[in-house]
């Protein structure tokens, strides 16, 4: 449940205030609130906070520091910092836009990842802020809650089989078809290189806990006729890094390495909460890069569902290698749009950080519309060039090409030309290479597993889908005419 009501009565005023507006609005108020104040310190740097004192015990107001770029945030330490029960906006608050974004960070700042252990105690409730959207901010905090959840678990609980039955239980929710095809299914229905890529985990008893067999999930959902949405998402559960075996430093956080599939289901319940219209495909292939007998080999050789042959040239990486089988099905059916995310590259996180997602995209005008929706959903990603003088280094003497490039450097860039190879010309498509943790602990930001993207491809989404819709209405005025 989100920590906001609709209950108003008794609720304890919160006032957000810029630096520049604290004077004035001291001057206005009485001398008690004045000397509290300044005896506090409070100097309504963003994120500060003051609690005033009332009588009899209780909260009289509690001010905060409010900068307007920074508004998801300015709230999100409330609801683990102040006492327990509800508070509200006051007749100062700021317009219904930046409300909404105050709404939705006190919302990311109650998460807790509880599976293992309790939280400590219940968050502050906030009362709904006047004029906002109360359905989109309550989609997108639990789609948040949802991509954390799932990346937050560790391997031993969200193997393949786990991955599935999220995505299944993502689809029943919403009424949408879920199919997998598990183990050597994936052989016979021509997904090779995801079968290369998990075919060295568990082969338990199917539904078993020692069932970890690779999988490719599909879920589809709206009406047939509506634009192609398709949503692409690399869920490798875990990453020793195969025969290539990565070092403790590399391996500890890579039960996150399904956090691209994560984005995917959670992106796909936003998209069908709010009853777009579209045709929504998703893709998950759900593997475990582990290490047996059955691991692929460095300078193996295997088909892709493509028909394009890919040299193995390191199993460590291995995520390009079941999106390209993804891909190359997804965009089999020509959708308006394909979009993929993956934890897929450390050179992404070398140049931009943890907290901006590489963008790759092969048009233009797509490239345009994220960067713009995701400036104005402060939701933020960085576009990187698919600089095709890099392509070379993906060539292979014995096969279509390498899964790596033979250069050490631009590696997010030649890992995104080779996903590229497998989407078909035409097809507008957006990759984003993610980080989908937090490093460190922030207000809203918890350390741990996060979504990053969602908000603005969601908005892409929305405003696509409202196209159809208006051309509609015109021409209706148009033939009334």
């Amino acid at each position: 449940m989100l920590p906001l009501t609709a209950r108003a009565a008794r609720a304890v005023p919160i006032t957000p205030l810029q630096k520049r507006d604290l004077r004035p609005w001291l001057a206005r108020g009485d001398a008690r609130t004045r000397s509290w104040v300044k005896a506090s310190g409070f100097t309504a740097a963003a994120q500060e906070i003051c609690v005033v004192p009332g009588q009899r015990g209780r909260i009289a107001r509690v001010l905060v520091g409010f900068a307007p770029d920074d508004a998801h945030w300015a709230f999100a330490a409330l609801p683990g910092k102040l006492p327990a029960g509800a508070y509200r906006l006051d007749e100062t608050a700021p317009g219904a836009a930046a409300a909404a974004r105050l709404a939705l960070g006190w919302a990311l700042g109650a998460y807790s990842f509880s599976r293992y252990k309790k939280r400590p105690r219940r968050p502050a409730m906030l009362v709904w802020p006047k004029g906002v959207d109360r359905e989109a901010i309550t989609r997108a905090a639990e789609a948040t809650f949802f991509v954390r959840d799932l990346v937050n678990t560790p391997a031993a609980d969200m193997g393949p089989a786990q991955l599935a039955a999220a995505a299944a239980g993502v689809a029943r929710k919403y009424g949408a078809r879920c199919t997998v095809i598990a183990g050597d299914d994936l052989l016979e229905q021509n997904y090779p290189l995801v079968h290369a890529v998990g075919r060295a985990s568990s082969k338990g008893p199917r539904g078993s806990a020692r069932d970890r067999q690779p999988r490719l999930v599909d879920l589809r959902w709206g009406r047939e006729g509506a634009p192609r949405i398709t949503l692409v998402g690399k869920g490798v559960c875990f990453d020793s890094g195969g025969l290539n075996l990565k070092n403790e430093a590399g391996m500890k956080l890579m039960k996150k390495d399904m956090g691209g599939a994560a984005h995917v289901l959670g992106l796909a319940a936003m998209i069908m909460g709010a009853k777009l219209d579209v045709r929504l495909r998703v893709l998950v292939p759900a593997v475990e890069n582990s290490v047996s007998g059955e691991s692929m080999r460095p300078l193996d050789v295997v088909k892709s569902r493509k028909g394009t042959t890919v040299e193995i040239g390191n199993t460590d990486a291995e995520g390009r290698l079941v999106l390209a089988d993804a891909l190359a099905e997804a965009a089999r059916e020509k959708p308006a749009l394909l979009i993929d995310c993956a934890t897929l590259t450390g050179a992404a996180r070398a140049a931009l950080g943890p907290d901006l997602p590489a963008l790759f995209c092969n048009d233009e005008a797509l490239a345009a519309e994220i960067l713009r929706h995701a400036a104005e959903q402060a939701d933020p990603v960085w576009r990187l060039p698919l600089w095709k003088g890099y392509r070379e280094g993906l060539e292979s003497a014995v096969a279509d090409l390498s899964s790596i490039s033979q250069s050490p450097y631009a590696g997010a860039i030649t890992a995104a030309l080779f996903l590229e190879t497998f989407v078909d010309a035409g097809v507008p498509w957006a990759h984003l290479d993610i980080m989908a943790w937090n490093p460190t602990e922030r207000p809203g930001r918890p350390k741990g597993g996060e979504a990053m993207g969602i908000r603005a491809l969601f908005a892409l989404i929305a405003a696509r889908a409202a196209q159809p819709a208006a051309k509609a209405r015109k021409t209706r005025r148009r033939t009334r005419r």
